[in-house]
């Protein structure tokens, strides 16, 4: 039987402990919620409107194909950040203290080709438990096989080639999640190690939820755009592939760059460290200083504080995060950044090419 796999917490709360009692006293003073305020609401609406507004002008069917396609490759990336925005936070319980209202929004990733039930269960309690920890964290599997980030993976000569093709690879997240992910996810016994049994009504919700994006992007658009078989298949493709480049880039910039580890635990299946600090020291932000990624990317690219404090809405995270980077100096803990998107696009370059160099 397999122990299941602990941190040492015995050792190392004092950090977290700190830290979340200094987040307290911000939002005490300040007299705010760590909830959606008035901007979460007016980005919401922006990318909602953009979303839906994009799909109803290429369903209405008064453009040409050459105007389409544009606007189905706009709806991908729109997509990817609604999900961003929206479904991320929603799905974690911080974007409201409204129940109600989260499990409206998380239910609009059901319009982006995914299940918000499965990716509750791989991202909110599996990947953030379990960060960057080779056989638990399945987030760190982009392609088995094909692309190698980490030294426990097991090696094979095409990934000599990785740094190549692992970005073309990345625009193949999205199409893998609405026809193939979810479906493999939510049946096989065990995401990473941890156990998972469904309510009955799951399994009625994800063929449901997943019949209804397949008429919405491939049997209506068929039915009523005027165009050939062929035109659909590159417009289908055009948007799925903007979408899931999009996403599968900005969560890689998160985690597998240069300074971030991949620790295994010991023979005892426990991790050296306690839960905060692998979390300190498998996560990294990028382009903080940028009004666009912190518009844009959901705040995905303050990775740290999302994962300390997940039920925190990221619209707060830019106030939040010199509380946490003082309080990791102080307790010598590392808080990796990369200045700039680009910085982080090379530094992930960097750890492509080195497992290549090792295939």
């Amino acid at each position: 039987m397999i122990t299941k796999l602990k941190f040492n917490n015995a050792s190392g709360t004092q950090f977290l402990a700190t830290t979340r009692k200094r987040v307290d006293q911000y939002f005490k003073e300040a007299d705010t919620s760590r909830n959606a305020n008035a901007g979460m609401w007016a980005k919401t609406l922006f990318f909602l409107a953009g979303f839906f507004g994009l799909y109803g002008l290429i369903i209405s069917n008064a453009f040409s194909v050459w105007v389409m396609l544009p606007m189905a490759i706009l709806l991908g990336v729109f997509s990817a950040f609604v999900g961003f925005n929206v479904c991320h936070d929603a799905i974690h319980g911080s974007f409201s203290a409204n129940k109600t209202v989260n499990k409206i929004l998380s239910s609009i990733f059901n319009l982006l080709g995914a299940s918000p039930y499965v990716w509750s269960i791989t991202h909110n309690v599996v990947h953030h438990t379990y960060t960057n920890i080779a056989g638990h964290d399945e987030d760190i599997d982009v392609a088995p096989g094909l692309i190698r980030l980490s030294a426990e993976e097991p090696v094979n000569r095409i990934q000599r080639y990785q740094h190549w093709y692992a970005f073309p690879l990345y625009g193949l997240a999205s199409i893998s999640w609405a026809f193939r992910k979810d479906y493999k996810k939510f049946f096989q016994p065990k995401v990473g190690q941890t156990e998972t049994k469904h309510p009955k009504k799951e399994y009625f919700n994800l063929f449901f939820y997943k019949g209804i994006y397949y008429f919405l992007f491939i049997v209506l658009p068929l039915l009523v755009l005027s165009v050939t078989w062929w035109q659909f298949i590159i417009g289908f493709l055009a948007l799925q592939i903007a979408q899931g480049f999009t996403m599968g880039l900005v969560f890689q910039l998160a985690h597998v760059v240069e300074g971030t580890d991949f620790p295994i635990p010991d023979t005892n299946n426990t991790m050296e460290e306690a839960w905060a600090e692998h979390q300190m020291r498998t996560t990294a932000n990028f382009a903080t200083a940028c009004p666009f990624a912190a518009f844009f990317l959901g705040g995905l690219n303050r990775q740290i504080e999302h994962h300390l404090f997940p039920k925190i809405c990221h619209i707060h995270y830019g106030n939040i995060s010199k509380i946490v980077k003082q309080t990791a100096l102080e307790f010598n803990i590392p808080y990796i950044e990369n200045p700039t998107f680009l910085t982080a696009l090379r530094s992930h370059y960097r750890i492509l090419k080195k497992f290549s160099l090792q295939a």
